[in-house]
């Protein structure tokens, strides 16, 4: 299929459209050999809730981004190489269904679709790209990811010293090492990881001691 669209004017047409949905707030899409081979809604689930998000999966990257207007405005562009990507399948939770993560050294999410034949297809598709990217890059698969962030309801109390409740005035904090919901007083450590951010970032104790 890629083969069959690169250079056609129809792919221009599909990145120039996506490109315009995106507006000024995202980058040109459009290089040479770049092909787009699919869209859909897919619930990712984030901090505070799950929530919908526009995906974009091209020959070499793969673009999210959240939806103002469906198929006419989106914003909050991420773009994620697809040689850095690597997938794993998860059980269905009372609140998400047909669930899997996508795994980069930056940055990890759980993602689900709307059926399970949906997630067949997505995984599909997505590991039939990284697997023609790998094989003309001469590159393994990569092996080191970032911890996924635990949603904040997933918790009511710190998941390292077990003892503080979070309230109004108690806030949950992350840490960029292992993903847990913590509290200020086991989180008052920051690490510079560079292949996360330029600045040092947030860690709770036990990964501060691990780090160093």
């Amino acid at each position: 299929m890629v083969d069959h669209l690169v250079n056609t004017e129809i792919n221009s047409q599909h990145i120039a459209a996506v490109e315009n949905c995106f507006g000024a707030s995202g980058q040109p899409l459009a290089v040479p050999g770049r092909v787009l081979l699919g869209e859909g809604i897919l619930t990712k689930e984030c901090r505070k809730k799950p929530k919908p998000r526009i995906f974009f999966l091209f020959n070499d990257i793969l673009v999210y981004g959240s939806i103002v207007i469906n198929k006419r405005k989106y914003n909050s562009q991420h773009i994620i190489p697809l040689e850095d990507v690597t997938l794993e399948t998860l059980p269905d939770t009372l609140q998400m269904k047909n669930r899997w993560m996508i795994k980069t050294a930056k940055k990890s999410f759980v993602v689900s679709a709307a059926s399970l034949t949906e997630r067949k297809e997505w995984i599909s598709h997505l590991e039939e790209c990284i697997g023609h990217l790998l094989t003309k890059t001469g590159r393994q698969p990569s092996t080191e990811h970032a911890a996924p962030w635990i949603p904040d309801k997933a918790t009511d109390i710190c998941m390292r010293c077990t003892q503080t409740k979070f309230s109004t005035l108690t806030r949950r904090h992350h840490c960029h090492k292992c993903g847990f919901v913590v509290c200020a007083d086991c989180s008052r450590q920051r690490f510079l990881m560079p292949r996360l951010s330029p600045k040092p970032l947030r860690v709770c104790n036990l990964c501060y001691r691990q780090l160093l």
